[in-house]
């Protein structure tokens, strides 16, 4: 496959992009799946373009949306398997939290 992303989701420095992978099983037949990258972009003291995965506080809101959409976007290109009752109840518990922290800030 070539090695060009299938999408990029970015908000600000911070950006996901998904990959489409293959491989060979145990049978020889060719296996193809997706994963997805994650990295901050900022210039260092010379001014030259860096990448990292590391994150400040303030990414972390940035991060969760980007990795959020390519999660929605893999789920709705039939890539994920649906939603298990734990991942749903997780889910749940995610957005009340956020909901909690929303009315801290």
């Amino acid at each position: 496959m070539n090695n060009l992303p299938e999408k990029k989701f970015r908000a600000g420095a911070i950006s996901a992009t998904i990959w489409n992978n293959s491989t060979t099983d145990k049978f020889g037949n060719l296996v193809s799946y997706k994963t997805v990258s994650f990295d901050r972009r900022y210039k260092d003291k010379d001014g030259i373009w860096q990448s990292s995965n590391s994150l400040r506080v303030n990414d972390l809101p940035k991060a969760k949306l980007v990795l959020g959409e390519a999660y929605k976007y893999l789920l709705l290109k039939g890539e994920g398997k649906e939603l298990s009752d734990a991942e749903s109840q997780q889910s749940e518990k995610n957005q009340e939290v956020e909901s909690e922290m929303e009315e801290i800030i």
